[in-house]
C-alpha cells in the first residue's frame, strides 16, 4: 500500500465516488467472451475505509483505519461495534489494517500496529452475532522496523486456518533481507491455528503440523508462503479454494501471485531478488521462484496494486470466475481469467473506484469496493 498524492488533475480523475452509480462494459483478451455491464453503486460513506469482511445475518462489516468497525446495513454503517482509535495510529502506511471472522462467526480477528508499530493480531468471541469485548486476547506480534510495508490483510483459508500477511519491514529495498529470510515472519504469508493454542500468553495459538517449514532448522514454523514485499491485499477463491495475492511493487513492476488450492506451502515469490519477472537491483533470481501469474509496470498512472477477489456472486453471471483488483492510483477495475495458474484473458471493467484500498467479499458473493476517501460501493449489474 503506498500513501501518497498525485496531481490535482489525476486525482479528480480518480475520485469519482461522489457519483452513485457508473456504468462500463468489460472488455477481454477474447472477442468471443460475454462482455459484463456493471455499476459501481456507492452504499455508504465511512472514514478511511481500509478492510472488510463478511460477519453474521450476511451482514458486512467495515474497518476504518483510524481504529473503528462498523457494520453496513439498509442505510448505511451503524455506530462502531469496536473501537480501538486510542491504541492505533494511521501514521505511514498503519493503523487497523484488517478483520475477519472464523468460518463459524465464533470468533473476530483484527489485524492492526499499535502505537509503537508493532503488528498485533486479537480475537474477540461473538456470540449471537455481536462481539464480546471482555473476551478479547492478542494471538500473535511482530515488531516492524518502519511505518511502511506493514501488510496486515488476514483471512481464514479453506481449510480453516488464519493465514496473515506481512510486509517486508518498509523502507525501501528490503534493507534487511527480510523476504528471503526464514527466520523472520516478515515478508511472508503465515498460516497458523488461532484456536488451537493453550490460551496463554506462551502457546496463544498452534502452528499446522503441515506447515512447510515446521521444524526446518533456522526457519519459522508461521510461514506459508515468503518473498512477499508487501502483500497488502490477498483472497482465496470461493470456488476453487486457490490463493492470490496483490504485492505492491518497489518502483518498476506490480505483480499479482496465484497458488492452486492443493499447494503444499513453501511458495518463494522472489523478492527483493526479483521485482515480478524482473531481476531486482542486480538479484539472481532464486532456483525455486515462483513468478507471478501477472504483473504490470508503472507506465501509467498505476503505482500500488490492490488484490482482490474472484467473482462468485450471482448478480453478474458474465463476470463470475473473474478475478476483479485494482490499483490504488489508478482506481480502475480491472479482471484476470485465470485457468491452471495461466491467465487467460484480462479485462478492464472501465468503472473508476476512486483510490481504491480494498475490497470486500459479502457473504453472499457479491464485491465491494473501498476507496480510502470513504466511498464503500457494490459492483451491481448495469
Amino acid at each position: 500500500m503506498k500513501v501518497r498524492t498525485r496531481s490535482s488533475a489525476i486525482i479528480g480523475a480518480l475520485v469519482l465516488a461522489a457519483s452513485l452509480t457508473l456504468t462500463a462494459t468489460l472488455t477481454t483478451a477474447s472477442a468471443d467472451e460475454a462482455q459484463a455491464q456493471v455499476v459501481l453503486t456507492e452504499v455508504a460513506r465511512a472514514q478511511g475505509p481500509s478492510a472488510g469482511a463478511a460477519g453474521p445475518d450476511g451482514k458486512v462489516w467495515i474497518a476504518e483505519r483510524a481504529g473503528t468497525v462498523r457494520v453496513l446495513g439498509d442505510y448505511g454503517l451503524g455506530e462502531p461495534v469496536l473501537d480501538i482509535s486510542a491504541e492505533t495510529t494511521t501514521d505511514g502506511e498503519r493503523g487497523l489494517l484488517g478483520v475477519a471472522f472464523d468460518p463459524e462467526f465464533a470468533h473476530f480477528y483484527i489485524s492492526y500496529t499499535d502505537l509503537e508499530g508493532t503488528s498485533t493480531i486479537d480475537e474477540f468471541a461473538v456470540q449471537d452475532g455481536e462481539l464480546q469485548p471482555d473476551t478479547r486476547r492478542t494471538v500473535l506480534t511482530q515488531e516492524q522496523p518502519y511505518p511502511n510495508h506493514n501488510g496486515g490483510d488476514i483471512k481464514f483459508g479453506p481449510d480453516g486456518y488464519l493465514y496473515i500477511a506481512f510486509g517486508d519491514g518498509g523502507s525501501g529495498g528490503d534493507p534487511h533481507g527480510n523476504g528471503q529470510n526464514l527466520d523472520t515472519l516478515l515478508g511472508k504469508i503465515l498460516r497458523i491455528d488461532p484456536t488451537g493454542g493453550d490460551g496463554t500468553d506462551a502457546a496463544p495459538y498452534a502452528i499446522p503440523s503441515d506447515n512447510p517449514f515446521v521444524a526446518e532448522e533456522g526457519a519459522k514454523d508461521e510461514i506459508w508462503a515468503y518473498g512477499l514485499r508487501n502483500p497488502w491485499r490477498f483472497s482465496f477463491d470461493a470456488g476453487t479454494g486457490d490463493l492470490l495475492i496483490g504485492d505492491v511493487g518497489q518502483s518498476e513492476w506490480e505483480e499479482i501471485d496465484w497458488a492452486p488450492a492443493s499447494s503444499k506451502g513453501g511458495e518463494n515469490y522472489g523478492w527483493s531478488s526479483m521485482e515480478g519477472n524482473h531481476p531486482f537491483r542486480g538479484g539472481t533470481e532464486p532456483a525455486n521462484h515462483v513468478p507471478p501469474v501477472h504483473e504490470y509496470d508503472r507506465s501509467g498512472l498505476g503505482c500500488s496494486v490492490t488484490g482482490g477477489f474472484v467473482y462468485r456472486g450471482e448478480a453478474i453471471a458474465d463476470l463470475a470466475g473473474s478475478y476483479v483488483y485494482s490499483d490504488y492510483c489508478d482506481g480502475t477495475l480491472r479482471t484476470l481469467d485465470i485457468e491452471n495458474g495461466e491467465v487467460t484473458g484480462e479485462g478492464d471493467l472501465g468503472v473508476q473506484g476512486g483510490e481504491v484500498i480494498s475490497f470486500v467479499e459479502a457473504g453472499d458473493g457479491e464485491l465491494y469496493v473501498l476507496a480510502i476517501g470513504g466511498a464503500v460501493s457494490r459492483i451491481d449489474p448495469a
